[in-house]
């Protein structure tokens, strides 16, 4: 635990107290009645309750709609699987800028369902539901699917054997055992929404504020960092009351579980039915998925001879100090080091995790682990440049500011993703490796490893992932001649002009193929490592 503490409290805790100091301190004196000023104000109010109640609904609809597309990655082959399972998970790394245009040009004013059926969707909550559920499909499909590919169907069939019928052997036997990863899989998506900044800037108008958006308009648009503070203050007060009401509730139900290779429980369908679930799903990542990123493809090409991605190749000297180019380089290298960080921070904090003789104090931790998924990105930005700017933490000139702040939000996703499969491990597997004389390395070397490797490459998956299309820190310490993908496509299109616009639906392109390459990689990797489980 001595790691992954020190992490979170140099790089979390610090700089969003440093924050929050600078708001609702003044003259050396706490402002804490600023405090039931700002609650008592009744925009603020509905501001709280329409950032609750749409990721309520966000994560319900998400969980609808992608469990039977965990089940189909889980259980079924079919062609083309691998390619698939790369396409879901590239909209969780676009930055939501993007993601927002995309599903503007869709649903708003001349958008492909405008021009069809007259139909227009944007300022309205059904346009923010469905870009949360294309944003978090994969957190669920990956999540809930990567620990379903390893239950033992042969419990559900014993339980089919003594006359259960289909339905109820799923809910006694199967839904139990899947509930810790679901369960996971809700508190991200819950908290991804919850903190949602740039689906609802774009496509919720001024009718909409999430909390996010709010502390960003309160920062910097009227520079009032006591209302910000305020905010950040009950931001952190939810998250933290949903984190501990998920810790209590997964912690009762867990339990050892038996798991086995994806190659025993995946096959072709068989059946109308399951070639029926099959079509739905791939009809469904073919609407909610694919549609916006082919807009978004169709608009880098929008221009004879490539001419936006030729563009890209030369600088200004405006937004830029180096060709837009170069930011693919930047965000594949800061990737890789912030996925290090997150794999090794985050792996020793899940081993850590399942020890039984673990205190309270790292039982815990367990829910201050997913806090930076929840605080404002933008008060972690704003903190790393107030906090980090004196010896012996000056790193306001060091490139690795950035991937520190990519790492902790893929911390989160590495625990999350391993927690579940460490704790089903059954521990008399360990304890018989220890009794027939190996070292504690050697057991965790033959016992737990082959079991969480598939895992682990899921966690380093999303991590990475992660990485590319984080904005909200990133945006603020970056540095001018070393952006980010996200940064520059935010800086592009912060700029008015069609080639300006153009540039940032091709660099997001680019970030699209380069994600879905990684990701292709990944896959392929897991797959040929799975016979060794």
């Amino acid at each position: 635990m001595a790691l992954p503490v020190a992490f979170f409290g140099v790089f979390f805790a610090y700089p969003v107290a440093a924050i929050l100091a600078r708001g609702l301190k003044a003259d050396g004196v706490w402002r804490f009645g600023r405090i039931a000023e700002v609650l008592g104000q009744s925009d603020i109010r509905h501001v709280l309750w329409f950032t609750t109640w749409q990721a309520l609904a966000s994560t319900a609809l998400t969980l609808a709609v992608a469990l039977p597309g965990a089940y189909v990655f889980a259980r079924y082959e079919f062609p083309g699987k691998q390619v698939l399972r790369a396409i879901v998970t590239v909209p969780f790394v676009l930055p939501t800028v993007v993601v927002g245009t995309a599903f503007l040009a869709l649903v708003g004013r001349g958008g492909l369902l405008d021009a069809l059926w007259g139909l227009r969707l944007d300022t309205t909550v059904w346009a923010i539901l469905l870009a949360h559920v294309f944003f978090n499909y994969a957190v669920v499909v990956r999540t809930v699917g990567g620990l379903w590919a390893q239950l033992d169907p042969r419990q559900e069939e014993a339980a089919r054997m003594l006359g259960a019928s289909p339905w109820r052997a799923w809910r006694r036997v199967t839904l139990p055992a899947l509930a810790p990863a679901v369960a996971a899989a809700a508190l991200m998506v819950f908290l991804f929404t919850f903190t949602s900044f740039g689906v609802v800037q774009i496509l919720g108008g001024p009718a909409f504020s999430t909390l996010e958006v709010e502390i960003y308009r309160q920062t910097s648009e009227i520079f009032d960092l006591a209302t910000a503070a305020v905010l950040t203050i009950v931001q952190f007060a939810a998250v933290g009351a949903i984190l501990a009401l998920h810790a209590w509730t997964v912690r009762r139900r867990e339990s050892a579980l038996r798991l086995v290779s994806p190659e025993v429980t995946s096959r072709r369908p068989r059946g109308a039915r399951q070639w029926a679930l099959l079509g739905g799903v791939l009809v469904t990542i073919a609407v909610l998925l694919v549609l916006p990123l082919a807009v978004l493809v169709q608009r880098s090409l929008d221009t004879p001879d490539f001419g936006y991605y030729r563009a890209l190749t030369e600088s200004d000297g405006g937004v830029f100090l180096v060709p837009p180019i170069e930011a693919i380089g930047n965000s594949l290298e800061y990737a890789v080091v912030a996925t290090v960080i997150a794999v090794v921070v985050g792996g020793l904090a899940a081993a850590a995790l399942t020890r039984r003789d673990a205190g309270r104090f790292v039982r815990g931790f367990d829910a201050l682990l997913m806090l930076p998924l929840g605080v404002s990105a933008v008060t972690v930005g704003f903190g790393f440049l107030i906090a980090l700017d004196e010896p012996p933490l000056d790193l306001r000139a060091s490139w690795i500011l950035v991937p520190l702040a990519q790492a902790l939000v893929g911390v989160p996703f590495v625990v999350r993703t391993m927690l579940p499969v460490l704790r089903a491990v059954d521990r008399r597997l360990r304890e018989a490796t220890a009794v027939l004389g190996a070292s504690p390395w050697r057991v965790w070397r033959e016992v737990d490893l082959p079991l969480v490797r598939r895992a682990l490459l899921i966690a380093a998956g999303f991590a990475f992932a992660v990485s590319l299309g984080e904005f909200g820190a990133t945006v603020f310490i970056a540095r001018p001649d070393n952006p980010t993908l996200p940064v520059a496509v935010a800086r592009l299109l912060g700029r008015a002009g069609d080639l300006n616009y153009g540039q940032a639906m091709a660099l997001s392109t680019i970030l699209m193929v380069v994600c879905a390459a990684a990701l292709l990689v990944l896959e392929r990797l897991r797959t040929d490592r799975t016979g060794e489980f």
